[in-house]
């Protein structure tokens, strides 16, 4: 019990730092596609830029509009951060320690419906933009959360179809036997020194996800919810202060989980190459790998981190219509074909 209780104060105050530096890492990513410099005043290489950020926040006026639904404008910022915290729970970080004579998974929760665990809790995770919209009694609000909630709504389906392919594949909604399976020749197909990541085997369910993953984060090339040009500010215009940043640090820290958990479906999680090797032979021991297995996986997330950022600062902004089209007249049918196909190669192979 001890174990977790450390583990969950430490993911939850990673998922803080992470989100603080990702707004640090996002101004960076844009001055280097852009020809510039970026932050470099506050402190080292502007490494103390996301303080002053959080700082300004908390000294900004915190005000709710006259005409406003009081208390669920006010907890709307709050559900949307607890929903994005609460997936980090099942998502292997790590191999395993080995503490006092016990091992020890770095894990908070492993149940072996984490994949179901996560649709479930992302799925609610509309209602947090949905309450902050219609609470704020403002038009261009709630039109920002009907567009985010249409567009989530649309591409959670295209997304559920293409994770079938790969539990059709493994056959498990476990995500630390997912990762497993990948460290070694599970499958019967071996890539990179003993790995065998499913995007090798699922590309196509690679590329539908991680564009789902763009629309249900309302991240560029997918933020009709918020784009200024045409709603001000959407969903969150009337939000001002902490309010306002903790819809930031939420969006943040969806990012930070949902790399997690790309890396985690088709890029071997926390594996390495020679994982089990090293292992079985001795070479290196428990603690050791499962410090090096962590590692690797914070190397893998921050690579995916750079790609959501990457893809915001070259492609330009969807209209709504073409959205909607991509949504259900694309994604789902390539989705459903995937899927068909993988259930035949299942059933032959």
């Amino acid at each position: 019990m001890w174990f977790t209780v450390v583990l969950v104060v430490i993911l939850f105050l990673l998922c803080l730092g992470a989100a603080a530096y990702e707004t640090l890492m996002e101004r960076k990513v844009a001055a280097f596609l852009q020809d510039r410099i970026g932050p470099n005043r506050a402190g080292k290489f502007g490494l103390l830029q996301p303080l002053c950020d959080g700082g300004k926040l908390f000294f900004k006026e915190d005000f709710v509009p006259r005409n406003a639904e009081k208390w669920l404008f006010i907890i709307s910022p709050a559900i949307l951060m607890i929903i994005a915290l609460s997936t980090s729970a099942v998502i292997p970080w790590g191999k395993s320690l080995l503490i006092g004579g016990e091992t020890y998974l770095v894990q908070v929760a492993n149940i072996d419906i984490g994949v179901l665990y996560i649709m479930g809790i992302v799925s609610i995770g509309v209602y947090g933009i949905m309450l902050g919209g219609w609470a704020s009694n403002n038009k261009y609000s709630l039109l920002g959360a009907i567009r985010a909630s249409s567009q989530m709504i649309s591409y959670e389906l295209a997304m559920g179809l293409s994770l079938l392919s790969i539990i059709m594949m493994t056959g498990t909604l476990d995500l630390r036997t997912m990762v497993e399976g990948q460290a070694g020749n599970l499958y019967g197909l071996t890539f990179l020194n003993g790995m065998s990541w499913n995007v090798f085997y699922q590309p196509l369910a690679f590329i539908l996800f991680v564009t789902c993953s763009f629309a249900e984060l309302n991240r560029a090339p997918f933020d009709l919810a918020e784009c200024e040009s045409e709603l001000v500010g959407g969903y969150h215009t009337e939000y001002g202060s902490m309010k306002f940043g903790t819809f930031l640090f939420a969006e943040y820290i969806n990012m930070f989980i949902s790399s997690a958990l790309i890396s985690t479906l088709f890029f071997g999680g926390y594996s390495f190459p020679f994982m089990n090797e090293l292992a079985e032979n001795g070479t290196l021991g428990v603690n050791a790998i499962g410090v090096i297995s962590i590692v690797v996986f914070l190397i893998k997330i921050i690579f995916c981190i750079f790609c959501f950022m990457w893809v915001r600062w070259t492609l330009p902004r969807f209209r709504y219509d073409q959205l909607m089209k991509l949504g259900w007249q694309i994604m789902i049918p390539l989705a459903i074909l995937n899927l068909l196909i993988t259930a035949v190669v299942v059933v032959f192979k």
